[in-house]
């Protein structure tokens, strides 16, 4: 071999270890971009029901009028996008979640500023396109996290005057709350998903972006007891969640100092944390939900705080 040639073998070599070296960091799992949203809004709210994604409320600008009620529903089938009823007061920092073919949109905040903690229960049956009154929810509180078990929903965390350590369940059948044994820490901007049963919250803050948590806590509906688990190799909070396949993955959030692009996985069985391929574009404030084998993230701001985007961004976890 001349000197030609072992000089490019050698650099050939060396870009594969480049390569190999730069995939093995990125983490498993894969992105591409969808559709976009057709309303730029962060702060939303998101959940999956029938093989659709609905993005609903949160803040379309910052000043006053800024809050929206839109209610979006993203089909991942044909990667497009239709409007739906509104919401029928504008909120942000809400939380929602599917039961039986409806979904429940709870609490929140009123206002661009100052923010109001909402008790509001808002039912939408997506074969009418009709929205309905609940009973409210005990605790007033905004940037809260919901999770559904046995048909029950629990609503735990976020913020009124103070973070709180609530934890509330929600019987739709009977129109009815109770409140259940409290979080162990107290916090907001959380995220929560239930896997197995149980209710496993992630993440969120104390009151502000400077105090991120990395806290991961599971609730048994069973026993009325909360379990420590292993912490999210990130604290952060203003993230989104969702499960698919028996694990975990969380998305995104905020400090001071910028968003986050992190995508982490929580398998239950292990109780290990995984670091997955991160996000394209860093966000907070984003809604994420699981249809089909992907996770779709939508909405969020680039920036901390005041910041908004119509991104759409699937997440396929498959090596």
């Amino acid at each position: 071999m001349n000197r030609r040639s072992t000089y490019l073998a050698g650099a050939l070599g060396a870009a594969c270890l480049v390569a190999v070296m730069i995939a093995k960091a990125a983490g498993p799992g894969n992105w591409r971009a969808a559709a976009p949203m057709p309303m730029e809004r962060t702060e939303v709210a998101a959940a999956a029901l029938g093989g659709k994604i609905y993005l609903i409320g949160g803040f379309k600008s910052f000043f006053i009028g800024g809050v929206t009620n839109a209610v979006q529903e993203y089909d991942p089938a044909l990667d497009r996008w239709r409007d739906r009823a509104p919401l029928p007061e504008p909120l942000h920092h809400t939380a929602v979640a599917g039961i039986d073919g409806k979904l429940y949109v709870v609490g929140g905040y009123r206002d661009a500023w100052p923010w109001k903690p909402m008790a509001t229960v808002w039912r939408y049956d997506p074969s009418t396109d009709r929205w309905e009154t609940r009973r409210p929810m005990p605790t007033p509180r905004g940037a809260l996290a919901v999770a559904t078990v046995n048909g029950k929903l629990y609503a735990v965390g976020g913020k009124a005057d103070q973070v709180l350590t609530a934890s509330e369940e929600y019987d739709p059948v009977a129109d009815t709350w109770r409140a259940r044994a409290p979080m162990p820490t107290d916090r907001d901007h959380l995220a929560a998903a239930a896997l197995g049963g149980r209710v496993y919250v992630v993440g969120g803050r104390v009151g502000s972006m400077s105090r991120n948590l990395a806290a991961t806590e599971v609730y048994d509906p069973t026993t009325d007891r909360w379990e420590v688990k292993r912490p999210m190799p990130t604290a952060r909070g203003g993230i989104a969640a969702a499960v698919l396949s028996g694990r975990l993955f969380v998305f995104g959030g905020e400090e001071s100092a910028g968003t986050f692009p992190q995508t982490e996985a929580y398998d239950p069985a292990t109780d290990r944390w995984t670091s997955m391929t991160p996000m394209p574009t860093a966000r907070h404030g984003v809604g994420a939900a699981a249809v089909a084998g992907k996770i779709y993230v939508i909405g969020g701001g680039v920036k901390p705080g005041a910041s908004r985007s119509n991104l759409n961004e699937a997440f396929d976890p498959s090596p």
